[in-house]
This record gives C-alpha cells, structure tokens and sequence, in this order.
C-alpha cells in the first residue's frame, strides 16, 4: 500500500467552532481528511474506543494505527468512506466494535462530509452512539412480550389441547371394551369350530353362540370401531399441530435470518391463536402459493403476526361489545393474504372492527401506549411489530383504517438480502 499523504492544515473557522461542540458531547466523535488522516477528535473517541489520548492519533492515518485501531472500524471506513465522499450526505450505520477495555459494543455511527470555505469537501466527521444497551433493553422487551403473549394465550390453548385430548381418551375406553367384546366373539368362534371337529356341535350349542352374538352386536362394532380409529388419528394429528406450532414460541430465535415459509408460519400461528378468534371471528386466508422464502428471523417474525391476529381479535370483539344491540351472534372477519410484489413479500391481516379513531392513530407505534383494558394488553404488541419489522429486516408496516369498518395491516418483506445479515 502506497503511503497516505498527510494534510495537517489546521482546521477553518467553522471547523474549529464544529470542533469545540464535539468535544463538549459525550459521545465519541473524530474528523478525518480525505485521504483517511485523523485531523482531530474528542476525549470520549480516544480514550474510551482507542485507549490513548487525542494528540497520539491526530496527523497519522486509520491504517497507520493498527495497533490501536479496532479491525471493525478499521474494515468500516476502508468499506464506506468512499462512498460517502462520492456521494456526500448523511450516512448512518450500525457496527459492532471492539474498544480499549476489551469490551465489544454495538455502535450507531452518524457520518457526515465537511468543506472548507470554498465549498470542497475537507472529509468526514462521524460521531458513534453506542446502542449496545439499547439493544439488551430491546431483547428483554421482546422476551418480556413474548412471555406475556404465551401467559394470555395459555388458558386457549389448553382448552384446544384438551378437546382432542378428551375424545382421544373417550374413543380409546370403547376400543378398549369392543376389542374385549371381539375377543369374546373370536372364542365363541374358536369354541364352535372346535365342536364341530369333535362332532359335538348340536343346535343348543348354536343357538348359545348365536346369543351371544347378539349381545356382543357384532355389526354395530364393524361400523363404530373404524370410525373411533379414524377420530383417534384425527385427535392425536391435532394435538401434534398444537404442539408443534407451539416451539415456535419455544424457540429462542436465532442470531441470523434464515429462510423462511412465510405461509407455514403464518398457519402455525393462527393454530396458537385459535381460541383467541375462534368464537368471535371466521379467518380466511388467501396465500400465494409461489412465494419464495423470505430471508427472516423466524421466531420474531411469527411473534408479530401473533400480535397482529390477536389485536384483531380484539377489535372485533370491542366493536361487537359496542354494538351489542344489533345482532350481536354474527362473527366478524378476519383476512389473512400473502403476496409477491416484485422483490418483497407482502402480508395484509385485515379485520372488520372498529377501526382505529383519527386522534390516536399517530400513536399506534409508540411504546406501552395501549387503549386497552389493564391486563388485555401493555401497549408492546405493535411496537415490537414496528421494531422486528422495519428496524430487523429492512421492511415496512403500515396502516390502513376507517372507523366503523376495521383495519388492515401491511407487512411488506424484503425478498432478496443476505442471509449472513445481522441488522
């Protein structure tokens, strides 16, 4: 590598104005020229990310400083100082980095390009906020909500596993007792052949045998035992669908997004949440059958839908509460579709509730605001939903409302990213 040319030229007037604000924020912060030379920095950048002073590092290059310089950073600028200075403006990012007390923490760095007093860009000042806190907060949130979702949904989802388990149960006590009635017949079959055999088979012993089948009603059992089978089977396919759909709460998350049948999720979901709709709502579905996988992270992208489908049921259920003099037996809807538009996935999840009022809709998404009930919800739901989703993977959550007619939700999914991404 060619040596970097250095531009000590001291800073301009503003630039020392510029320079003297930084060092009064508590958060690291550093100028660097074109050519990548450090021209000045703050006390919290030298000392808490490099482990040195500010006089060490001005006049030398980011890569004349590998001894010092954290590798992530170090790989950051040689990826994007380019294309800031190509393309000036305001560029955010998010890296993991490595400082002086050996701690790896997670940073949000804010770059932008200065100029000199003709206009020519000078270089690039970056200021660092470190999110790593943020981020733990975040993940408790996230955990915190979770476990209040499967606290909510656990009585239901008991009741959906106790139903099947109560007719498994039921039809085996009759499989138990027709299976000793059948051996019973199979005896008296055995019995009568052997008679036969012996000669000793007279119609006083027919007649006993045929008493007996009559008792054992012999024709109800070949009608009634295939269909208790066939409803066993049936029971014990559901409560394994139950259980299934469950790991997906059960399941950490990974730290990476992986391909994901965004389909199959969506059905494991409603599975989990049917005691929620069931008695208030008919949910239809319309998947596209040719979307692809979507690259996600699997078991907070099924969380949110979770959210989605309950809040749903919920608004249906107020606006019945609400217009309980009308026919308050009729269900109302809820819509599940999915779709490819271009290069993202969408999912609508629409109800026919209230609506959300016009004087509330600028809050939908902020954090624990709730126009529910205590104990109904915390106000998380929708928050964590606008977190997973545009923040994690790069989509987008909108709302579509009209008072009195209900509510749609858009997801709409990013196709084609990296699966090695860690947003």
């Amino acid at each position: 590598m060619n040596p970097i040319a250095k531009n000590s030229k001291p800073l301009s007037n503003s630039h020392q104005i510029l320079s003297t604000l930084i060092n009064t924020i508590p958060n690291p912060a550093f100028f660097r020229n074109k050519e990548g030379v450090f021209i000045d920095c703050n006390t919290a950048f030298a000392e808490k990310i490099l482990g040195t002073r500010c006089e060490n590092i001005v006049g030398q290059s980011v890569f004349e400083l590998p001894e010092i310089i954290p590798q992530a950073l170090m790989d950051f600028c040689l990826e994007n100082d380019k294309k800031l200075l190509d393309n000036p403006g305001i560029q955010t990012d998010e890296a993991a980095i490595t400082c002086a007390d050996g701690v790896q923490r997670d940073f949000l760095l804010s770059r932008s390009t200065f100029t000199d007093h003709n206009g020519v860009i000078d270089g690039i000042v970056s200021v660092m906020l470190d999110l790593t806190d943020r981020i733990k907060f975040e993940a408790q949130l996230y955990q915190s909500q979770k476990m209040e979702a499967i606290g909510q949904l656990a009585a239901g989802i008991a009741h959906e596993i106790n139903t099947p388990t109560q007719f498994v149960g039921d039809n085996t006590r009759f499989l138990q007792d027709a299976f000793s009635d059948l051996v019973a017949a199979c005896n008296l079959y055995k019995n009568s052949i052997n008679a036969a055999k012996a000669g000793t088979l007279n119609p006083e012993r027919i007649r006993e045998v045929e008493t007996h089948l009559e008792e054992l009603d012999i024709a109800y059992l070949e009608e009634e035992v295939p269909l208790a089978i066939e409803q066993t089977l049936k029971g014990v396919d559901r409560i394994t669908h139950i259980v299934q759909a469950m790991k997906i709460f059960a399941h950490p998350g990974g730290d990476e997004k992986e391909p994901v049948d965004i389909n199959k999720e969506i059905e494991k979901t409603i599975t989990i949440t049917r005691n929620e709709w069931k008695y208030v709502a008919d949910l239809k579905t319309n998947f596209d059958a040719a979307l692809p996988t979507v690259p996600s992270y699997r078991a907070e992208f099924n969380q949110v839908i979770l959210n989605l489908i309950v809040n749903a049921a919920h608004a249906i259920t107020d606006a019945t509460a609400e217009n309980s003099s009308e026919n308050s037996s009729e269900k109302g809807t809820i819509t599940i579709s999915t779709r490819r538009c271009e290069n993202w996935a969408e999912i609508r999840i629409s109800d026919t509730g209230a609506g959300i009022p016009g004087h509330i809709r600028h809050r939908i998404f902020d954090l624990f605001f709730t126009t529910k009930e205590p104990g109904r919800g915390t106000g998380q739901g929708l928050a964590i939903a606008h977190s997973v989703i545009v923040d994690k993977h790069n989509g987008s959550i909108d709302i579509e409302t009209e008072e009195g007619k209900g509510t749609a939700v858009v997801i709409r999914l990013p196709i084609h990213t990296k699966l090695s991404e860690n947003e």
